[in-house]
């Protein structure tokens, strides 16, 4: 049967909850209701999740013009790359929730949809397939175009598919090409494998054993930046700095993990928050790839 079982409201919703409760979380390194950071406050990420969720959420857009159309929201609200990365990422599963396709859901004596963990996981994947057949070259085009927009830090050039050219090849076809030094890109040709199989479980590990949101916000950060050396740092700074803070995201993890109560590691890990932005380090995918699973956790309520 055919079904759209969210509306644009309810992703509207579900986005912004994402993004308020990235902030709300102690991420080291990053922007968060503890401390600002890289010329940039809370207050500015803030205003580009309001802004942004309107326009990234509407119904009968193609996935190009999502892209595009939230970016440019958040140019208008801030005029600063904010969230160029949480748009990339959020965009491609908003659009499997809004995609009209044939989804068998379970269902209320009404008929009504009932969206649970399995059921939104089982429609975003499904969807995704579907969505990945259409994928364009003007698809492509919008988000290069919505890229240079936000001119993100360490763009630089790339050797096949450079956003400062026209597009020849669609929009998953340009991310394969930025597959090895981006991990965003990474997500579109591995069907967000990071988000769906990693980050959703490891989220709920951590709600479970804590009962606290914004902590279990936090432990989903630490994992995903424990886990792979984070894109943006890699970018601006090398492989070698990336790889150098995973080591150390491994050992405060670790310890983190083996506490009952996280709020007895908020100052070690303030201490390693001044550090790293000191040092002008800010694990900003790690940051994204948190969002994008926190809009699939409010998406399911």
């Amino acid at each position: 049967m055919l079904q759209k079982p969210f509306t644009s409201s309810q992703i509207a919703v579900a986005y912004q909850k994402a993004c308020i409760a990235e902030l709300q979380a102690l991420k080291p390194g990053n922007v968060h209701v503890f401390a600002d950071g890289h010329g940039m406050t809370i207050h500015d990420f803030m205003k580009s999740a309001e802004a942004s969720a309107a326009a990234i959420a509407q119904q009968h857009l193609t996935l190009g013009e999502r892209i595009f159309f939230g970016v440019e929201a958040t140019q208008k609200a801030v005029g600063l790359n904010t969230n160029l990365g949480v748009i990339l990422l959020c965009a491609p599963l908003i659009h499997a929730a809004l995609y009209e396709a044939k989804f068998e859901s379970e269902s209320d004596k009404n008929g009504t949809f009932k969206p649970n963990f399995d059921t939104t996981l089982q429609l975003i994947t499904q969807n995704l397939t579907d969505i990945y057949r259409h994928i364009s070259v003007n698809d492509a085009a919008l988000t290069a175009k919505a890229i240079l927009l936000a001119n993100p830090a360490g763009l630089g050039s790339a050797a096949k598919h450079d956003v400062h050219m026209a597009p020849t090849v669609n929009l998953l076809e340009m991310m394969r090409a930025a597959e090895q030094r981006d991990l965003i890109a990474w997500q579109y040709t591995h069907h967000f494998e990071d988000i769906l199989q990693y980050g959703l479980a490891r989220y709920l590990q951590a709600f479970t054993k804590w009962a606290n949101m914004t902590w279990a916000t936090t432990a989903l950060y630490l994992g995903f930046l424990a886990r792979k050396p984070d894109s943006h740092i890699a970018r601006k700074y090398g492989a070698e700095t990336a790889y150098l803070v995973m080591k150390e995201a491994q050992e405060i993890e670790t310890e983190y993990w083996q506490i009952e109560n996280p709020k007895l590691m908020q100052k070690k890990l303030l201490i390693w928050d001044a550090s790293l932005k000191s040092r002008g380090l800010n694990p900003g995918t790690s940051a994204d790839l948190t969002v994008a699973t926190m809009y699939l956790v409010f998406l399911e309520e």
